[in-house]
């Protein structure tokens, strides 16, 4: 009760630091006259001027007014728009290392500006991430006018670019580009092979425009680079076979898990159903040669049971795209991982490509942790407030409207049936079509939207589809959405990045015409302007935008993005959301008391009960929902947390390898430390003469370091111990690399072992890679044993790393110890002394070879 009064009294956090803000807002305001009295080459020269500056250690913070006050001048110049102040605001904000969350319309894109100007001076570049292509293209070149105009050059990362491209794209002072693409550089430049090939820079700053979406939503995917695994096809067809003909008590299923596992009774069911295609004879699922296929068969029960088509995934051209369930976007490229994806593709009888194992994998979490300054712009985070601060250490700021919302949020609507619910919905958008005002209907999946549409059509209402089959129209269609009369059904709003513009979107109208190759004049833009302008009116007299929903999400993030849609700027709007007692939320998540008090009201069909209570109910539900999520994307972390340290000391143990002239200290360290443990694996510590095994290490020494040596003399010798063993075999290991050296030229050699071990250390990594997965997979099951499995998987993930590094110092002398460079002219090619090859030493092994062969230089001098 104190402290709701204190907040009444002085306001929450959150409005003083925004009146904090005031002050530096009032600065940057005083200098508009000033600097708007400028030419252009003289802005430019302040600029150039405080870049210098900052290059030479001064603060950021301190030309924060003057940078911001130039950047709105620009602004106005170029685009002919000025920063209003709660712009400013959510500018301070983004320059801060905070999320800004500013409503739908209020100019997020023009936000950024300032604090990527400001923070790009220093020269390390800044990046903005957006979620998808288009819009990433669309703000580079919308925004490139007021950079460049700074003087500051501007890059753009989307998909189909090569290598050469992309490096130049993040030389830039700022670089637009999406999460994954930003994600999957930052991978397979930890899989090159030398510095040059890199194309990124050290991580500095970043935007994350839609943070909620990038950071939350799609953080529960990790991105992974994989190549092909060795699978069995026949399984996953075996295992689809079986699985409709499993009755319900085969199965534990638990909807509010998202699992579903055999139950005793099943094991022993599809075991039958097994044995009778021949699939394990008279062994059981549990015996060791079929435990692969038990994996197929869980893996199937999960296609079948937990996914759904059209809701979890879609088929586009024969093939099975996964769909987004937070922006409904079919997510092309992205597989379900582990095996389900094949499963999926044998229940739609589709091709069954390839499983694949993991070469690289990193969170969302751990990539955009790794910046030294991270900021979000979103217009719902709020609610997310915690996950921010305790993932990301993110702050979130809610930046004042620049109007004040006039939009009118209706109580929920309940009814007993969902076709009852979707008759309501009908009836409203009939009301709203017949005094001209647009409505935008959300639904949470394809098969909800295509159902809504079928209805519509019967009704022979007009009306327009926004999913995840019409993704390439999205912001044709939503631009529409805001004309006098339009009915626009979408899947979830979130980062949609088009607003919604009552009357129609005048920049679309004309890149339409010009796209159709008709002109754009003065006259015609006007004549057009005019017609938007008038249809706005009709508009805004019919109420502005109605907002309806279907069915509340999981996430009121999500509905208060949907619900955002409308209102922008001031704009009169309306929402309303439409539930059933039928709806996957209120099913399984709302409380039974709810439901029982609904039915003791005794609803009639087609009637609905509206009360706030109800609204504060379904919150209720979805927040649970919130909590458990979060809980389960931080315990992801946890064990990603624990691969992430390895993945970075991996990563810059890369680095170092191709940063450096000369690995041979590291070689020799190496191979003296792999001749110590294969000494001390024949003549374990504290054992006397006669348990020492010389045929083990004999053969071990030939295997490893290339070296036939007297062992069995050596261990015939009166009072010789391991310390003397072990000096011997590596000297004699030294001479033999010695002797290798000369033969193939030092250069030559130098060249050999830096490359050797970049392939070693990645081949051991991958399967590192392989046996965590396999760990991570099994380890809950320590907890019956009364063993922490975060711990466990702790402690046996650092022991896999110890092992995994001596087996890389081990591989590595051996590979080198017998490696033989094919010397050119064993195919045709010129011949040369390898001394010839040896000023190529840090050639591009892709580059042709300076011999003049013709070849690349890996199949050449490089070739090994």
């Amino acid at each position: 009760m104190f402290a709701s009064f204190a907040k009444n009294l002085f306001g929450s956090s959150n409005d003083r630091i925004v009146k904090s803000m005031q002050p530096l807002v009032q600065q940057i305001n005083d200098r508009e006259a000033n600097f708007a009295s400028l030419d252009d080459d003289a802005i430019r020269a302040m600029v150039t001027d405080i870049r210098q500056k900052i290059t030479d250690g001064a603060s950021k913070d301190d030309f924060l007014v003057d940078v911001f006050a130039l950047v709105r001048e620009a602004a106005k110049r170029t685009l002919g728009q000025r920063h209003f102040d709660v712009q400013l605001m959510g500018g301070i904000a983004l320059h801060r290392g905070q999320i800004a969350e500013m409503k739908t319309g209020e100019g997020k894109t023009l936000v950024a500006t300032l604090a990527v100007v400001l923070n790009s001076l220093d020269g390390r570049g800044v990046h903005v991430v957006t979620v998808n292509d288009y819009l990433a293209s669309r703000d580079a070149a919308w925004m490139s006018k007021v950079y460049e105009f700074l003087g500051l050059s501007v890059g753009c990362i989307t998909g189909g670019l090569d290598d050469d491209q992309r490096r130049a794209a993040y030389g830039c002072d700022v670089t637009y580009g999406t999460n994954n693409e930003f994600g999957f550089d930052y991978l397979r430049d930890n899989l090159k092979f030398s510095l040059e090939d890199m194309v990124q820079r050290d991580f500095s700053f970043a935007i994350v425009d839609e943070v909620d979406s990038i950071l939350i939503d799609e953080a529960r995917t990790p991105l992974i680079i994989s190549g092909p695994a060795e699978t069995n096809a026949e399984h996953y067809h075996v295992a689809d076979q079986i699985i409709p003909l499993l009755v319900d008590e085969d199965f534990d299923l638990d909807e509010k898990g998202n699992s579903v596992s055999l139950s005793e009774i099943g094991i022993e069911h599809a075991e039958t159903l097994l044995r009778e295609r021949g699939a394990i004879g008279d062994a059981t699922l549990y015996d060791i040669e079929n435990v692969g296929l038990l994996h197929h068969v869980n893996q199937a029960l999960r296609a079948h049971r937990l996914f759904a088509r059209d809701t979890h995934y879609m088929l586009k051209a024969g093939e099975v795209v996964i769909i987004d369930e937070f922006t409904g976007r079919a997510m092309e490229g992205r597989r379900f991982s582990d095996g389900l994806h094949q499963a999926i593709e044998a229940k739609e009888g589709v091709e069954i490509q390839a499983e694949n194992q993991t070469l690289a994998s990193v969170t969302f979490q751990n990539y955009f942790r790794m910046y030294d300054k991270l900021a979000g712009m979103t217009g719902t985070a709020m609610t997310e407030a915690g996950e921010f601060s305790e993932i990301y250490a993110l702050e979130v700021m809610a930046i004042p409207t620049n109007r004040d919302v006039a939009r009118i949020d209706y109580d929920d609507e309940v009814y007993r049936t969902s076709a009852e619910r979707d008759e309501a919905v009908i009836a409203l958008i009939l009301e709203c079509r017949s005094r001209q005002q647009p409505v935008l209907v959300g639904t949470i999946s394809i098969n909800k939207s295509e159902r809504l549409s079928t209805e519509l059509e019967k009704r022979k209402i007009e009306h327009r589809v926004l999913n995840a089959r019409f993704h390439e129209e999205e912001a044709k269609i939503i631009a529409d959405a805001g004309v006098p009369g339009a009915v626009t059904i979408a899947t979830n709003m979130a980062g949609r990045g088009t607003d919604i513009q009552l009357g129609g979107n005048l920049e679309m109208r004309l890149a339409s015409l010009e796209a159709e190759g008709k002109p754009v004049t003065e006259a015609v833009t006007a004549k057009i302007a005019a017609e938007i302008e008038a249809a706005k009116a009709t508009a805004l007299a019919a109420g502005g935008l109605y907002v309806i929903c279907t069915e509340r999400h999981e996430s009121r993030r999500i509905d208060n993005q949907l619900r955002g849609r409308t209102g922008r700027q001031g704009d009169p709007g309306a929402s309303k959301f439409f539930l059933s007692l039928q709806d996957d939320l209120m099913r399984i998540f709302g409380s039974e008391k709810l439901e029982s008090m609904l039915l003791k009201l005794g609803l009639e069909e087609g009637e609905a009960i509206m009360h706030p209570w109800i609204n504060k109910a379904v919150e209720k539900a979805q927040s649970k929902v919130e909590a458990r999520n979060f809980e389960i994307r931080k315990q992801l972390l946890k064990y990603d947390d624990v691969m992430n340290d390895q993945r970075r000391v991996i990563f810059d143990q890369r680095k170092e390898i191709m940063r450096a002239d000369d690995v041979h200290d590291t070689v020799v360290d190496m191979r003296h430390e792999a001749a110590a443990l294969i000494v001390e694996r024949s003549i374990p510590a504290g054992t006397y003469h006669d348990a020492w095994d010389s045929e083990t290490l004999d053969a071990d020494a030939r295997r490893v370091l290339g070296v036939e040596a007297p062992i069995a003399e050596w261990f015939a010798e009166d009072g010789i111990a391991e310390p003397e063993i072990e000096a011997r075999l590596i000297d004699a290991a030294d001479r033999h690399m010695a002797e290798k050296a000369v033969r193939l030229g030092p250069d030559i050699m130098r060249m050999a072992e830096k490359n050797l071990l970049l392939q070693v250390l990645d081949q051991q990594w991958k399967e590192h890679l392989l046996t965590l997965d396999q760990l991570r997979q099994g380890i809950t099951l320590r907890a019956y044993g009364q063993k922490d499995p975060l711990n466990e998987y702790k402690r046996e993930a650092f022991l896999m790393f110890e092992t995994m590094l001596a087996n890389m110092r081990e591989t590595t002398s051996m590979v080198l110890s017998h490696v033989e460079i094919r010397q050119p002219d064993d195919d045709g090619a010129p011949p040369a002394a390898p001394a010839e090859a040896s000023a190529n030493a840090k050639v591009s092994r892709n580059a042709p070879c300076p011999c003049g062969s013709g070849k690349k230089f890996k199949h050449c001098h490089g070739a090994l």
